[in-house]
């Protein structure tokens, strides 16, 4: 056997720390496997050789249009479809997302996402959030929309209002999705991804945890994301928060060390991402999350919602953050350690 076929035989871990496209299902699996204290050993030394291990990205998400969504996303409190008890609400007006940005800015968030409940954006609501992106920007702020499918014109169109990022994400894996969705499909997902890449637009996308999903689930869905033609420059990842009206509510709580092993293998798969701990941190204990971070997070949404569930307060992210010496990625006016 040649040094070559040998190479090519090895566990994964021999080429860690490679940014790579064309990883294995089989590669993402071992690595997904691996014991817990070598898991979380690799993923330390690769977060190290691309990040400070002590700075975290904070974001804030504010949602700029509430409820009424048409679609069937099972865990989602904004589904038209589900009595959840979320009230619709119009698009806000500029001077309010403004308003919010910078506070958000002022506590220290770099990044202001906003997220609107629509399948697709009509026309003049997308005219609209141009104008929201165009202002965010000028405070000096990355901006973030999430907004549903894009067509390329559209994700050009926020291109050039100053858009940074677009959050879309593929919640689950091919195989699991349709127990979850119905009235889109896994590709009309995908076909948004390529329109952002294509406008040039940074991509923000991940997956949800606790959707009934299974191991097998969990690694196609990274490995799905770890072999788009470039990864995601943000890979949120959710823990399912359960809201009484939705399918899901009810739904077996993902375990704790099942979701390190997410957080450490996506830093493995994709180590020039922020790979994000998203929705439900409200959940999580201290030592979880200070798990996730020695996994490779370097990112989280900072404020007491997002979009319509909770989130830790900002007061108990700063002790956090004391306790555990992490400085905010630069940030202005969040007291690091």
């Amino acid at each position: 056997m040649s040094a070559h076929a040998a190479l090519e035989q090895r566990p994964p871990i021999a080429r860690l720390g490679e940014v790579r496209n064309d990883w294995t299902l089989e590669e993402v699996r071992e690595l997904l496997a691996l014991p817990f204290a070598d898991l979380l050993y690799h993923a330390q030394r690769v977060h190290r050789a691309y990040f400070d291990p002590n700075e975290i990205q904070v974001s804030t998400l504010l949602s700029i249009k509430t409820g009424a969504c048409p679609e069937d996303c099972a865990y989602c409190s904004q589904s038209i479809r589900f009595d959840t008890g979320v009230e619709a609400e119009p698009l806000m007006n500029l001077e309010t997302v403004l308003e919010k940005a910078r506070i958000a800015k002022r506590n220290g968030a770099t990044r202001f996402c906003m997220g609107a409940a629509y399948r697709s954006p009509k026309p003049k609501q997308l005219e609209q959030i141009a104008t929201m992106v165009r202002e965010v920007r000028a405070l000096g702020m990355e901006t973030c929309v999430t907004l549903g499918m894009l067509s390329r014109e559209q994700a050009q169109q926020l291109k050039d209002a100053g858009l940074d990022y677009y959050n879309h994400n593929l919640d689950t894996s091919a195989s699991h999705y349709e127990k979850v969705i119905t009235t889109r499909t896994y590709q009309d997902r995908l076909d948004t991804l390529r329109a952002v890449r294509e406008a040039g637009v940074k991509v923000c996308c991940g997956g949800i945890l606790g959707l009934g999903e299974t191991q097998q689930d969990r690694a196609e869905l990274l490995h799905t994301l770890a072999t788009l033609p470039e990864h995601p420059q943000s890979v949120p990842i959710n823990q399912l928060v359960q809201v009484p009206g939705t399918p899901l509510h009810g739904a077996p709580p993902t375990d704790p060390i099942d979701f390190v092993r997410v957080i450490a293998t996506a830093r493995l798969l994709m180590p020039r991402s922020h790979v994000r701990l998203s929705a439900g941190r409200a959940q999580m204990s201290d030592e979880m999350q200070a798990l996730c971070f020695a996994a490779g997070a370097n990112s989280i949404f900072y404020g007491e919602r997002l979009l319509t569930t909770e989130n830790p307060d900002e007061g108990h992210d700063r002790q956090l953050f004391e306790r555990l010496g992490v400085r905010v990625e630069a940030g202005e006016g969040f007291s690091g350690r």
